[in-house]
């Protein structure tokens, strides 16, 4: 069965629509007083083990929706999708859902009119149309990415890119300032209410009484479940945090995880903002303030570039990509990885990240790829049950969100179809990057011994132990070249043998 079908059609306003909980913009509707099917399905928090924030946020976003919507809509709590159907009775029709599993699971019901896939910046006629053209060329986001401020005019002067340069990270690269925290005021922080108190009452009992197993803490919700919150969190990114968003975009604070990051991953992965809306709104409040040009550029790229190209990658590689192990990694991730344990972790970076997934079940993008997912690299973790453990511990995660970033861009195991080199670094970067290793007890530049650091170890093991692997890669030659001049790496290797799977 063809789950990537390019000839859908685009509108049904007649028929009743059936919003996923990740189609809950009014963007997914084709007129705003459609009649709209809401299921909250229980048994789907039984596909393993999800982030006890992800439950949450999942639910109070679908009920809050239920009741924004009122009579407008039928919803359904029920332990299936086909028993929530069932409970509808008539005929419906739905966007395309976002998982393979999803898809094939609508295309197999009877009444319900599949209509194409929303909520991105171009179509995935479009893309296909675009990826044919580059007729076998790669294809680079970069040139994704310029092709799509092209066709939607965004950050364009005529035809140039404002500021005549179409990307501006070489600007963003700074490590982090010498104080704890970014001087911008913090994130919109939404109020919970008696919906949340509501879902948290039945996750606490889903847990006692149905044997639901939930990783992470539960904590103040932070992510906006609401169209009026998710505008009111781009409101406050736009207007006090987007200045300094770009110059700290790749560097790691202990003491502050937001630094400038906008959070609004999660409300456009629950389709309450449009990004091509979020977009437009950037560019125009960046052009009336002034702003600095790198920043807004930089977050414009996230929103209409990686994220968009993320998605397409996902259907246009096939469902098999996510099981490419081009460097053979074979271990179970282990238990204390598994089960976010960051007290049982004596290294500083890797105890604060994990932390924050416990206690946030959120991490920006640097955290995600040059700790957490550096680690797993290094020590041969599955790429595939790696990505899902990310997309089940995350709150913006989804199996399309992870499958490229983790298998192709953290875990290179697609031997370079996404990134041309993997992303393995040892402490010296997260030195550089980061105030992690201040007063932790390894030692950044020491490979060999107690104070040695896991990951300038783990790195040049990873190296020795792929040499091959990576020997025609150009990118890696100096890297590669390194491991000659290592007196020690002998020392390295035993020592990183006998570490095993434990916690660092």
């Amino acid at each position: 069965m063809d789950v990537v079908a390019q000839d859908l059609p685009e509108r049904s306003p007649d028929a009743r629509r059936w919003l996923f909980a990740d189609q809950l913009g009014p963007h997914f509707l084709d007129a705003p007083e459609q009649p709209v099917l809401l299921v909250e399905s229980k048994e789907v928090f039984r596909r393993g083990r999800f982030h006890r924030r992800k439950a949450h946020l999942i639910l109070s976003a679908l009920r809050h929706r239920a009741a924004e919507l009122g009579d407008q809509a039928v919803f359904v709590k029920t332990g299936t999708y086909r028993q929530g159907l069932a409970e509808c009775g008539e005929p419906v029709s739905v966007c395309d859902p976002t998982s393979y599993v999803a898809r094939r699971f609508v295309r197999r019901l009877p009444d319900v009119q599949v209509l194409a896939s929303r909520g991105f910046v171009v179509s995935e006629r479009q893309f296909a149309q675009w990826a044919q053209r580059r007729d076998g060329r790669r294809l680079l986001m970069e040139d994704f990415y310029r092709d799509v401020r092209r066709y939607h005019r965004l950050l364009m002067d005529g035809d140039r890119p404002v500021g005549g340069t179409w990307n501006y990270d070489q600007d963003n690269r700074q490590g982090p300032p010498k104080q704890a925290s970014l001087d911008v005021r913090e994130p919109h922080w939404p109020t919970e209410d008696e919906i949340d108190e509501e879902v948290r009452a039945d996750l606490d009992r889903w847990a006692k009484d149905d044997g639901f197993e939930f990783t992470g803490t539960d904590g103040p919700r932070r992510f906006a479940v609401t169209r009026a919150e998710a505008l009111s969190g781009l409101r406050r990114f736009l207007s006090e945090r987007l200045e300094q968003f770009g110059v700290y975009e790749d560097a790691m604070l202990s003491q502050d995880p937001w630094m400038a990051h906008s959070l609004l991953s999660v409300p456009q992965n629950l389709g309450l903002l449009d990004p091509l809306e979020v977009a437009r709104r950037a560019e125009e409040h960046g052009r009336r303030h002034r702003l600095r040009l790198a920043s807004v550029e930089g977050f414009i790229r996230q929103v209409v570039g990686w994220r968009s190209y993320t998605w397409h990658l996902y259907w246009h590689l096939g469902e098999d990509y996510k099981r490419r192990n081009a460097l053979r990694a074979q271990q179970t991730v282990p238990s204390w990885f598994a089960d976010l344990d960051a007290d049982a972790v004596e290294a500083n970076c890797l105890r604060h990240v994990l932390s924050g997934v416990r206690d946030e079940g959120w991490t920006h993008h640097i955290p995600r790829l040059m700790v957490l997912g550096n680690w797993g690299l290094q020590h041969g973790y599955q790429p595939a049950e790696l990505a899902d453990w990310f997309w089940r511990n995350f709150v913006d995660g989804y199996d399309w969100v992870m499958t490229a970033n983790v298998v192709g861009m953290s875990q290179h195991a697609d031997h370079g179809v996404l990134a041309t080199k993997p992303y393995a670094a040892g402490g010296a970067y997260i030195d550089r990057m980061s105030d992690f290793c201040g007063g932790c007890r390894y030692d950044p530049k020491v490979r060999v011994g107690e104070n040695a650091c896991p990951f300038t170890a783990g790195y040049w093991n990873f190296l020795a132990g792929h040499r091959e692997d990576l020997a025609g890669n150009r990118r890696m030659t100096q890297a590669l070249r390194g491991l000659d001049r290592l007196r020690d790496l002998d020392g390295v290797l035993h020592q990183e043998a006998e570490r095993g799977t434990g916690a660092p």
